[in-house]
């Protein structure tokens, strides 16, 4: 598997996937090996179990342009890749390039051209989508990266239905060569273990006795919709005691200006970059996760919040609408409106009884339809086509 980022370097939802994905694909009588970035940290060579091992390299060249970095990176990971496949090899055994959005395409094909391998490709979010269209120089050069990673690919995985038909419809990608695998989630780790007492305490770090808490998390990148949720607590506010609590790296400013503005500041808290521990700690004592987003692939922090048994609301964007159904396991409200937003939120704050239900739903269609197991089992179903095509 190749990738730009894996824990402990977290930028996207690529990390948070693999996470998952890599060590439940090696227990389907898989090896696997996980070339990536280091500059986060981490071991470089970490062997998790016997058969998952994690490569970490790093670029020794210091350069502020971004693509530079990043073909410096693929150049970086070409040797420690090509001895994992020589010595698969020697060993009789079968290898399959995985590679993980336009990022490590180029060693990805590098390899595929040197040693005559299979190429997978997970596609996990398009430029075109991001940016509603193709606008700069810089968006058409990573949207014809993807093109070609698609066309030299031997088959496709997406994580919704949504994303096959934009990669069809926008990437010229063939529908017969895509895999729909919804990414998954270990409910197991979400659990902060609380006291009754220690969860009091928690909670009282981020809201008063009497102030309903409602949970975001994600970048501060205008697809994930923050500054449409703070919109609409501005609606809420002050006939619903509540607090805001926006979690996640990236420039606010303009959200917390907006906060000032509309006269909620005192109702919006902004953590910045929290640990797992803490937003496994507010999963636990927030009344309502919500996210708004403009674009979505999937969704994979709803996927957490409901996992974690938390009432979710979202909006009905890309694979969103195929994570949460409304009312059987969550609220969903209009992509971009946020007279819709306001009434989800509301509609939840106000009914525990009926939130509770929707929630404990949807903890049970986490742990049956989006759980690691099935998820590795159909991505390795996708390496044994591949093989015998």
């Amino acid at each position: 598997m190749l990738s730009w980022e894996f824990p402990p370097k977290r930028v996207g939802g690529i990390a948070a996937a693999l996470e998952g994905l890599a060590p439940a694909v090696a227990t389907q009588d898989c090896i696997v090996d996980v070339i990536t970035a280091g500059d986060a940290g981490g071991a470089p060579c970490e062997a998790v179990s016997s058969n998952l091992t994690i490569h970490r390299v790093l670029v020794h060249v210091e350069t502020h342009d971004f693509f530079d970095w990043i073909h410096r990176l693929n150049d970086s990971m070409y040797a420690p890749a090509a001895e994992v496949i020589k010595n698969a090899r020697a060993n009789g055994e079968d290898v399959i390039l995985h590679v993980h959005d336009w990022l490590t395409m180029f060693v990805g094909l590098r390899l595929k051209d040197d040693f005559g391998l299979r190429l997978v490709t997970t596609i996990h979010a398009t430029e075109h989508g991001r940016n509603h269209g193709i606008h700069t120089d810089t968006q058409h050069q990573i949207h014809s990266w993807e093109c070609e990673l698609i066309q030299r690919s031997d088959s496709v995985i997406v994580c919704s239905e949504a994303m096959r038909h934009e990669i069809v419809q926008h990437l010229g990608a063939h529908w017969h060569r895509i895999s729909v695998i919804p990414n998954g989630v270990d409910a197991t780790k979400l659990d902060a273990h609380f006291t009754p007492d220690e969860r009091a305490a928690f909670r009282l770090r981020f809201a008063g006795l009497n102030e309903k808490i409602v949970f975001f998390i994600g970048r501060m990148v205008g697809e994930k919709g923050a500054h449409l949720l703070v919109e609409a607590v501005g609606k809420l506010h002050p006939s619903l005691p509540l607090k805001l609590v926006i979690a996640g790296g990236g420039a606010r400013t303009h959200l917390e200006e907006r906060a000032l503005a509309l006269g909620i500041w005192d109702s919006v808290y902004f953590t910045g970059r929290i640990s797992d521990e803490d937003r496994d700690g507010l999963y636990a004592v927030a009344d309502v996760a919500v996210y708004p987003s403009l674009y979505e692939p999937f969704g994979i922090v709803a996927l957490e919040a409901m996992a974690a048994g938390v009432p979710v609301v979202v909006s009905d964007a890309g694979g969103l609408r195929e994570v949460v159904e409304h009312d059987v396991t969550g609220t969903t409200t209009y992509a971009g409106d946020v007279n819709s937003l306001a009434w989800g939120i509301d509609r939840v704050l106000r009914d525990d009884v009926r939130a509770a239900k929707l929630a404990e739903r949807a903890k049970e269609v986490v742990r049956t339809k989006f759980s690691w197991n099935p998820i590795s089992r159909a991505t390795v179903e996708v390496y044994k086509n591949v093989l015998n095509a």
